[in-house]
């Protein structure tokens, strides 16, 4: 078999050929990688290990939610979650899993968490951490903290819940005096007597952030004392909601929007919106920034909102209390 011999002119054209084509298909390549990537979030990882359901209505719900906001905004690539981590060393064996597997964020989302975190983080140098709800970076390079500045909103709606009363008496089911939590039951009663300084608000800590039934008690022990109006933190409130709307006693909730849970009794809630200061800590971690800050949701940064409960008629005058009151917290008072 015999083979023609390509001749010069027609090797040069098929290398210039061959040139444009690979210019092409790179300029296509390119192309479709810009637009797969979402913005600059397409390769970033972030991945949670919290201590309840990422649809608790309050804690867990708050942070998953806003990690999924930033997904869909592209500002990340990745979401994981290890929800139900009520056990510290489970929580801790998900933590190192995660930055073993190379996420780019792990947030370890309970105040409980920390001491696992420090001994974990500096294994990691590479790899961000954050956690919250805390003030203490333990003074790693790694590692962002976050907290909630819980008492503002409380405080807005301890004046709403004064204002409601007809009995003067209005209850509060805390969970551990730890961390946001202790802030908004502080904040509700301080908010309570700006409004009425001659209620009484008595407050049911139960020593535990899941114990459903132990929150039903409190409720029940604080409605027989003559609270018409009720508030409480963490995820076990949904006993003490379901209590509540049995006995027709108003609600007011934090960390998540709570009225799907009693439409007919839920006022209010402090919604917890993280998203803001997650986009700064995943891109200072873009920019090389892995951790030693702390950072905080407040009204002023639109971190903490009020949502009202559409279907309770809320009269005006309330209100305004509390509009004006989240303008005085915004301006420093």
């Amino acid at each position: 078999m015999s083979v023609s011999p390509i001749r010069g002119g027609t090797l040069k054209k098929t290398s210039i050929r061959m040139i444009i084509l690979l210019a092409v298909v790179a300029l296509v390549a390119a192309a479709c990688g810009s637009s797969d990537d979402s913005g600059d979030g397409g390769d970033f990882r972030v991945a949670i290990v919290a201590p309840s359901a990422s649809n608790d209505l309050a804690f867990t719900q708050s942070i998953v939610d806003a990690v999924n906001k930033l997904k869909d905004d592209g500002v990340i690539g990745e979401v994981a979650v290890t929800d139900g981590t009520f056990v510290v060393d489970d929580a801790a064996v998900a933590i190192r899993d995660y930055a073993s597997d190379g996420y780019d964020l792990v947030i370890a989302h309970g105040s409980q968490y920390g001491g696992s975190l420090q001994e974990i983080a500096p294994d990691f140098p590479e790899t961000s951490f954050a956690w919250g709800t805390s003030a203490d970076t333990f003074g790693l390079s790694n590692v962002y903290s976050y907290e909630a500045a819980s008492d503002q909103g409380g405080r807005v709606m301890g004046i709403m819940a004064a204002a409601l009363s007809q009995s003067g008496v209005v209850g509060i089911v805390g969970p551990i005096e730890v961390g946001d939590a202790k802030l908004y039951v502080d904040g509700f009663k301080a908010g309570v007597l700006i409004q009425n300084p001659a209620a009484d608000v008595p407050v049911n800590y139960i020593d535990s952030f899941s114990d459903v039934a132990l929150a039903s008690e409190a409720a029940t022990s604080l409605i027989g004392n003559g609270a018409d109006v009720l508030s409480g933190t963490a995820q076990m409130v949904v006993g003490a909601v379901g209590v509540a709307k049995t006995e027709g006693v108003l609600w007011f909730g934090t960390q998540a929007n709570q009225t799907s849970l009693a439409p007919e009794i839920v006022v209010a809630s402090q919604v917890y919106h993280w998203e803001g200061i997650l986009e700064e800590m995943i891109n200072n971690v873009k920019d090389g920034n892995l951790g030693g800050e702390l950072f905080a949701i407040t009204f002023a940064n639109d971190g903490l909102v009020i949502e009202y409960n559409d279907g309770y008629d809320l009269p005006d005058d309330v209100k305004k209390l509390a509009d004006d009151a989240i303008d005085l917290i915004k301006s420093g008072g």
